[in-house]
């Protein structure tokens, strides 16, 4: 895993043609607005949490998300734990976001 600040997460997601975003905070929050093209997984909701990360893609890159950066992280971690080569978090998280946001 790998802490990405919000300037190099913004370009990476725009740059990485193999990226995928994810959002791994709650129903409520995504629903306050969420970055562009974020896929929303709530890892607060272990089960569902873990078979929707088996199903994804493991040649993808994963750019990871929450509201302050400590889930992410823990999602990143589990990522990497399950095979997954590409995880990055986006320090300081949605609350310091400064890009596009979608309602």
């Amino acid at each position: 895993m790998k802490d990405l600040s919000q300037q190099e997460w913004a370009t990476a997601i725009q740059t990485d043609t193999n990226a995928v975003i994810l959002d791994v905070r709650t129903d409520e929050e995504f629903s306050e607005g969420y970055i562009k093209n974020a896929k929303q997984i709530d890892i607060y909701q272990a089960q569902q949490f873990m078979e929707e990360v088996n199903a994804l893609d493991k040649s993808k890159t994963y750019y990871i998300y929450c509201r302050s950066g400590g889930r992410s992280a823990q999602a990143c971690m589990l990522l990497e734990q399950m095979g997954f080569n590409e995880a990055f978090n986006l320090q300081g998280g949605f609350s310091e976001w400064q890009g596009e946001i979608e309602k």
